[in-house]
This record gives structure tokens, sequence and C-alpha cells, in this order.
């Protein structure tokens, strides 16, 4: 214990000795580890916004539009085309195990929502109570979202998106028991959509559009065949056997080969989870480089420093080896400095790294690029790297000096 007090307090003995000099070896080091972190965590930052923008439709869901199709089978001519019923959704829920929640699919354009003078003409959507869930549509406090009785009932009730909320109301005004116009019938407003990220649609943002009971929409527009049909499967791993089971359902149903891609358009959301996933592991790795390029350059200033330092010290290295110090002293107490200093400077760069995390985190960016995010992973890996290039930048300086010849240096 006496000898690590002892050994650093003649490191720290050096460092003021030579203030200039540990300044700027020390700044590379900092200026590394500030860079390597701060790097690390764009790029953690920028995957999770990817994906709270990509999930704001629906995490793990797959949206199914009807096509035509394009070979003959079983005596029916190519080009027919295929329209949903409500009815479709069932089957395939009793058919296909692995589907954990479906939901049939109305739009409607051109239709009015006003409010006295105020009218828009979003997209009205007709839809069973589970498409919310999956849809990350969440009422704010005091609404509610479409419930089986309104579907049941064929309640004339409507479900805003926030914006389409603030354009008929006002902004953030309380619009649950108020009512709207949908043409010319009236619809009472039970919810409004918590305000949420979202990047990707298939037809409107959520923030956008008038949500009413299936029931509802197919009794006042008439509509018989549905627009798309929305599902989730229980194992994003079993996607493509579900898009087969799917094929053979309806192709045994509409009388149509399974084989024939154009009949059904599906969109598998969880392909953009792997995409998000593997554009995030490059991208990190691609900042990490850059990190550890420049962390690099600080371990190289240090490691000539620590050449230096050897030379300066020979003639206490002789005396050292003379009196009885062992080769394996002599390093230990060259890597012991290299990592003292690595150390003071590491925490140094964390805490400005720290610091600009957080005012990076006041900017609005969070839709751009999302928050840098400082997290176990990005520490850990930062602690790694900085202790690789501590070791190998006091290895060969140590090395270097414990192979010195006693007599040699003695006679420096």
């Amino acid at each position: 214990m006496n000898y690590l007090i002892d050994t650093v307090a003649e490191v720290f003995r050096y460092l003021r000795q030579y203030k200039s000099r540990t300044f700027m070896t020390m700044f590379g080091i900092i200026w590394g580890t500030l860079t390597v972190v701060l790097l690390l965590a764009f790029g953690v930052g920028v995957q999770r916004s990817m994906s709270k923008n990509m999930h704001g439709m629906g995490e793990g869901i797959a949206i199914m539009w009807p096509g035509q199709t394009s070979i003959p089978f079983e005596g029916y001519n190519r080009d027919r085309p295929i329209r949903f019923v409500e009815s479709d959704a069932e089957l395939l829920r009793h058919e296909i195990p692995e589907i954990v929640n479906i939901s049939p699919e109305h739009h409607r354009w051109g239709t009015a929502v006003r409010l006295n003078d105020k009218v828009n003409k979003p997209n009205i959507t007709g839809c069973i109570p589970e498409y919310g869930p999956m849809r990350n549509i969440w009422p704010e406090p005091g609404g509610r979202w479409i419930d089986d009785v309104d579907v049941k009932d064929r309640k004339r009730v409507v479900f805003l998106g926030n914006r389409l909320r603030d354009f008929l109301f006002g902004d953030n005004a309380n619009a649950i028991g108020q009512y709207v116009y949908l043409g010319d019938v009236p619809f009472k407003v039970v919810g409004v959509l918590k305000k949420k990220t979202q990047n990707s649609s298939y037809s409107q943002r959520d923030q956008d559009r008038a949500f009413i009971p299936v029931t509802t929409f197919a009794a006042i527009f008439g509509h018989r065949y549905l627009n798309n049909i929305i599902y989730k499967i229980r194992d994003p791993r079993q996607a493509k056997y579900v898009q087969q089971r799917i094929y053979e359902v309806l192709g045994k149903r509409y009388k149509f080969d399974p084989k024939d891609k154009e009949t059904l358009g599906i969109w598998d959301t969880t392909e953009m989870d792997k995409f998000v996933f593997y554009f995030a592991l490059g991208f990190n790795i691609f900042l990490g480089v850059i990190g550890v390029i420049t962390l690099v350059v600080g371990g190289i200033g240090l490691a000539n420093i620590m050449y230096v330092v050897v030379q300066e010290r020979t003639r206490e290295i002789g005396i050292k080896r003379a009196v009885g110090a062992k080769r394996t002293h002599i390093m230990r107490q060259f890597i012991f400095e290299s990592f003292i200093i690595i150390g003071i400077s590491a925490f140094i760069g964390f805490l400005g790294a720290l610091g600009l995390i957080r005012l990076i985190s006041m900017m609005p960016i969070e839709e751009y690029v999302g928050y840098p995010v400082l997290n176990l992973n990005v520490a850990i890996i930062s602690i790694a790297i900085l202790g690789i290039i501590g070791f190998v930048a006091g290895y060969f300086p140590a090395r270097k000096a414990a192979r010195l010849d006693v007599v040699e240096c003695l006679r420096f």
C-alpha cells in the first residue's frame, strides 16, 4: 500500500514539474474521450429517434391491400380484382393463430368535417377497437378510444387527431363531448389523439385524421368493401410464414393461386425494424471509428511523451536498478503513470461530454436526429477503448525503460 501511495505521489510530482507538457498530453486524451463519448451517444440517439418515429405508426404491424390476379387459376381469368370485406379479417383471425390482432379498415376522402365555419376534409377512417393499440393511438386524458359498444350500436362517435382538433376547436381546447359534423351528420367527440411522433404513414398522419366505428362508417357512407386490413403477429420471425398462410386462406376464398403475389400487397413494418437495426449498427461503427482514431492520436502523443520521460529519467532508472529495483517495478511505474494521465484526462473528457449532451438536449432537434444518449453500453465501450490505449501507450516506453543497461544509465 505504501508503495502504491509513493508511486502516485511521485507521478503527480512529475506532472506538476512539467505542467505545459502534461497539459498538452492530457488535452489530446480529453479531446479524444469527448469525441468518442459524444459520437457514440449521438449514434444511440439517432437509432432511438428512428425507431420512435417509425413506431409512431405501430410496432410490429403489417398492412395488407387487395390487388388483382395476374395468372389464370381453376378456370378463372387473370386481372380479376380482389376486394376485402369485414368477414375476411375474422376468417384470417380464425385460420391463422399466429395473428394476435387484426382489424378491417375503411378510408374516405373528401367528406367535410366541420364545426361552425371551420371546414376540413381529412381522411375519415372506419375501424374496430383493437385498431387503436396496434397503431399506437392513445387518447389524451379525459377522452377515450372507440369501444365495442360503439361498434355494436353503430354509435355516431368520432375520435379526432390532435391537429384536426386544434384546427376545429383551437389549440389544445377541450373537445370531449362536443359535436362536429361529418358531412351533414353530427358526431360526438369522445377522444383526441395524444400527441405522438409519426414520420411513417400509409394514408395520412394520425394527427390529421378522424376515426369512427367501422359499422357506423358502413351505415353512413355505404361502403361494403374495405380499403385494407391491418394485423399484428405474435412472433416477427414468423412473418414470411404468416404471409404465405394469408395467401393460402384468401386464395381459397377468392379462387386465386397462392403463388400469385399480385393479388395482395403486404407491407410488413418489421422489415423496417431490421433496416433501422443494421443502419444504426453501421452508423455507430462509423462514428465509433472516427472517435477511436481521434483518441488514438491522443494515445500516440502520450506514448511519445512517455518515451521522452524515459530519456529524461535514465539516470534515475539506473539508480533504482542499482539499489535493487526489478525490471517489473520499473515497467509497473511507467504503465501506472500512463494510466493516471489517461484516467484524469478521461474523467475530464467524460464530464465535458456529459455537459455537451445536456446542452444539446436543450435544443429542438429531437424530431430530426434525436438527442444524444449516454447509456451503459457507450460508457463500457469508451472505458474499454481508453484502457487499451492507455496500456499500449505506457507499455512500450515502460519496456524500453526496464531494458536499459544499469551501467549505461549511471553514465548518462
